[in-house]
C-alpha cells in the first residue's frame, strides 16, 4: 500500500540543450507519463525551465501535454493550430547585423586616428573594430512571436500572473551575471514568450535580449538546472530531466556494443572536443547541484532522467538540425523506455511512496511507439495511439493494493 495519503506536490526541472535537448524531453516525457500510472505533467505544482526546457515548461502549464507538444514541435503537422515550425529558429538575425554594420564607418576612423595620430600599434588600435562583430547569428524573434500566438489560444495565457501553477524560467542577466527568474515575484509582469527567448538566448548564437534597460541571455550560464527555485517551495517529488551528457568513450567495446560508436573523440576533431567539454562542464554542475538538493531537501525524492552516456547516437546529433527530429524523438522516447525497465525495481519504491505506479504492462509492450513507422498510414497511427490510451486508463482506474 502506498504511504502517501494526500495528493502529492510534484514539481519538474528541465535543463536546456537546444533543439536537441527539446526534442529528448519531448520523448522522454511522453514516455514517462505513459509509464507512470498518476502522473500528468500538467498537472504539476511547479515547473522549472532552462534555455530550450523553457519552451517545454511553458507548454505543460498551459495544458499542452507531452504528445500535444510532440505533435506540435516535432510532427509539426500544418493542419494542428498549435503547430510550431522549428524552422523559424534558424532566422538570421538581421536587425543585429545591421546595427553592427552602422557602427563600422566610425569604428574604422576611431582605429586609424589611434594609430596614426596616437601613435598606437595597429593592431591594438584595430581590436575596437570587435565591437562591430554580431553578436548572435540568429534570431530569437519569430521564435517569441510563434510562443505568444501559441500561449494566446483560449485556456491559455502568456502572462506568467494568470497561470495556476508556478512557473520559473531562468535567463542570465549579461551585465551582472547574476540569474534572473522569470516568473517569480518581481519578475512576474514579463510576457512568457519573451522570458522564453531570454532564457535560451545561447551567447554568439542568439543575441542578447533586452527586456527593460537590460540584456539577458541563456540561464545555463550560471546554473544547468536551477531546480532550488522549486524546491524551496516544499515538494515530495522532483522530476528532472538534462537532455545533454558526456559521452563515455570505450574503445575496447568498439567492436562488441552499438553504443561504441566513437572510439576516440579526438578522431572527431575540434567539434566533438568542444561538445565533450561543453557536456562536461554542465554535468558536473548538474552532479554538484542535485548532491546539494538531497542534502537541503532530505524530505523531497529527486528523480533524474537523462539518455544514456554511451548513447552515441545523442552525442553525434547535430544540435541544431531538424531533419532528424522524428528519429531522435522516438529514441528518446524508447531509451526512456529502456532505462524505466532497467530502474524499475528502485523506481516503484520511490514512486508508490507518492501514490504513483510504475506500469510494467505498458513499459513491458515493445510495440509500442511514440511516432508511426515511415508512411505509416494516419488511421495506423490512429488505432496505435487509441490502443496507447486504452492501456493508460485501465491502469488508472484499476484498484491499488
Amino acid at each position: 500500500m502506498s504511504t502517501q495519503t494526500t495528493k502529492p506536490r510534484i514539481g519538474l526541472a528541465l535543463a536546456g540543450g537546444g533543439p536537441l535537448g527539446a526534442i529528448y524531453e519531448i520523448g522522454a516525457l511522453c514516455a514517462l507519463e505513459e509509464a507512470i500510472t498518476g502522473l500528468a505533467f500538467t498537472d504539476c505544482d511547479g515547473y522549472i525551465g532552462v534555455s530550450a526546457g523553457g519552451f517545454i515548461a511553458a507548454g505543460l502549464v498551459n495544458g499542452l501535454s507531452p504528445h500535444a507538444l510532440c505533435a506540435a514541435f516535432i510532427e509539426n503537422s500544418k493542419h494542428s493550430p498549435d503547430s510550431f515550425d522549428p524552422a523559424q529558429l534558424l532566422q538570421p538575425a538581421w536587425a543585429e547585423y545591421r546595427s553592427r554594420l552602422k557602427l563600422v564607418p566610425g569604428l574604422l576612423a576611431r582605429s586609424a586616428w589611434a594609430a596614426i595620430a596616437q601613435g598606437r600599434s595597429v593592431l591594438g588600435s584595430f581590436e575596437r573594430l570587435g565591437a562591430a562583430l554580431p553578436t548572435g547569428l540568429l534570431s530569437g524573434e519569430a521564435m517569441a512571436a510563434q510562443m505568444k500566438l501559441l500561449f494566446s489560444q483560449p485556456g491559455r495565457s502568456n502572462d506568467f500572473r494568470q497561470l495556476k501553477k508556478r512557473l520559473v524560467l531562468v535567463a542570465t542577466d549579461l551585465d551582472s551575471g547574476e540569474a534572473a527568474p522569470f516568473g517569480l515575484p518581481g519578475w512576474d509582469h514579463i510576457p512568457i514568450s519573451q522570458a522564453v527567448q531570454a532564457s535560451a538566448a545561447l551567447p554568439g548564437l542568439f543575441p542578447p535580449v533586452a527586456i527593460e534597460g537590460r540584456h539577458y541571455v541563456d540561464g545555463a550560464l550560471k546554473k544547468t538546472l536551477h531546480a532550488s527555485v522549486l524546491l524551496q517551495e516544499g515538494l515530495d517529488l522532483l522530476i528532472c530531466l538534462n537532455p545533454l551528457v558526456p559521452y563515455e568513450s570505450d574503445p575496447a567495446e568498439s567492436t562488441r556494443s552499438k553504443h561504441a560508436r566513437i572510439p576516440h573523440l579526438v578522431d572527431g576533431g575540434l567539434p566533438l572536443v568542444l561538445s565533450q567539454t561543453f557536456r562536461s562542464l554542465i554535468h558536473s554542475r548538474l552532479e554538484l547541484g542535485i548532491k546539494r538538493y538531497e542534502h537541503s531537501h532530505p524530505d523531497t525524492d529527486i528523480l533524474l532522467f537523462e539518455p544514456d552516456h554511451r548513447d552515441a547516437e545523442m552525442f553525434l546529433a547535430n544540435t541544431f538540425s531538424y531533419s532528424q527530429r522524428h528519429q531522435l524523438a522516438e529514441h528518446a522516447y524508447q531509451s526512456t523506455r529502456a532505462a524505466l525497465r532497467q530502474r524499475a525495481p528502485q523506481l516503484a519504491v520511490q514512486l508508490a511512496r507518492h501514490g504513483l505506479l510504475l506500469n510494467a504492462e505498458i513499459l513491458d509492450d515493445t510495440s509500442l511507439r511514440l511516432l508511426g513507422e515511415p508512411g505509416e498510414h494516419r488511421m495506423a497511427a490512429a488505432l496505435r495511439s487509441l490502443r496507447r490510451t486504452l492501456k493508460t486508463l485501465k491502469a488508472e482506474t484499476r484498484p491499488r493494493a
